[in-house]
C-alpha cells in the first residue's frame, strides 16, 4: 500500500507540461554546453519542457530559420539580423570571448582582428563570431571541432586557431597540448536565445524570467554551476 501511495504522490508532484519545444545548439562548443544546462532550467521554471539537439552550426541555423526546430539556444546579436525568421530574446544570458590561439614559439602577436589578416587561420565551421571577425580574409579554413583546429596549430600546420577563450583552454587541457597559448580577447560578445517567429509568444515569457533571475543573482549562480559541470564532464572524456 505504501508503494502505491508513493507512486501516487510522485504523479501528483511531477510537473505537467502542456507542450514540449524543440531547440538546436551548435555541437562540440563549450559555451553551447553551458547554455544547454542554463536554458533548460530557465524553461523549467516557466513549467515548459524543452529538448535541445546539438548540430553543426549551419545545420542548426537552417533548422531554426525554417521552423523545423523552435529556435536556437545561443547565438550572438548579428545572428538575428542574418536570420529574420527568428526573434531575439532581448536579454542576453551568457557571453563569449573571441581569442586567437598560437604556438608559443611562433612569435605571432595577435592584439586586434587586423593582425589576423596575414596568417593562416583555422576555425570551427558555422560559428558566427569567428565568421564575422575573419570576413574578407583570404587564408581561412573551416574544421569540424575545436580539437581539430588546436591540433593543427600545435603541429605547425596552421598559424592561428580562433574560438571562444574558455572553449580553447578547456580543449588544450583535455588534449594535453602545452605548446599553444591564447592571445588577449579580440572581442567579447553577448549571447542571446533565438525563437522561431511561429512561437513568438515564448519571447516575453523567457525574457521576463531572465530579467528576474539576473536581478536575484540566480542566473549568475546557475551559470557558475553549469560551467563547473561542463568542465568536469569534458575532463572525463577522451580527447577527440
Amino acid at each position: 500500500m505504501k508503494y502505491l501511495l508513493a507512486a501516487f504522490f510522485l504523479v501528483l508532484t511531477r510537473p505537467v507540461y502542456a507542450e514540449t519545444y524543440h531547440f538546436v545548439s551548435i555541437n562540440y562548443l563549450i559555451e553551447q554546453e553551458v547554455g544547454r544546462i542554463v536554458l533548460t532550467e530557465v524553461y523549467k521554471q516557466l513549467n515548459i519542457k524543452i529538448t535541445i539537439t546539438p548540430l553543426p552550426g549551419k545545420r542548426a541555423q537552417f533548422r531554426a530559420k525554417t521552423g523545423l526546430s523552435n529556435g536556437e539556444i545561443m547565438r550572438i546579436f548579428s545572428y538575428g539580423i542574418e536570420t529574420p525568421t527568428t526573434i531575439r530574446v532581448p536579454t542576453p544570458y551568457y557571453y563569449l570571448e573571441t581569442a586567437a590561439f598560437v604556438r608559443k614559439d611562433s612569435k605571432i602577436d595577435i592584439k586586434t582582428a587586423k593582425d589576423l589578416q596575414k596568417h593562416h587561420i583555422v576555425k570551427v565551421r558555422g560559428v558566427k563570431h569567428t565568421n564575422n571577425i575573419t570576413q574578407g580574409m583570404k587564408h581561412v579554413e573551416d574544421m569540424d571541432t575545436t580539437a581539430q583546429i588546436l591540433k593543427l596549430v600545435s603541429k605547425g600546420l596552421a598559424d592561428v586557431a580562433l574560438t571562444n577563450r574558455m572553449d580553447g583552454l578547456i580543449h588544450l587541457e583535455k588534449l594535453g597540448i602545452d605548446n599553444v597559448i591564447s592571445s588577449q580577447n579580440l572581442a567579447v560578445l553577448d549571447l542571446f536565445h533565438y525563437i522561431h517567429e511561429s512561437q513568438q509568444h515564448l519571447v516575453p515569457l523567457v525574457n521576463n524570467k531572465l530579467i528576474e533571475m539576473k536581478k536575484s543573482g540566480e542566473l549568475a549562480e546557475l551559470i557558475a554551476q553549469a560551467e563547473q559541470q561542463v568542465m568536469l564532464h569534458n575532463q572525463s572524456l577522451d580527447p577527440q
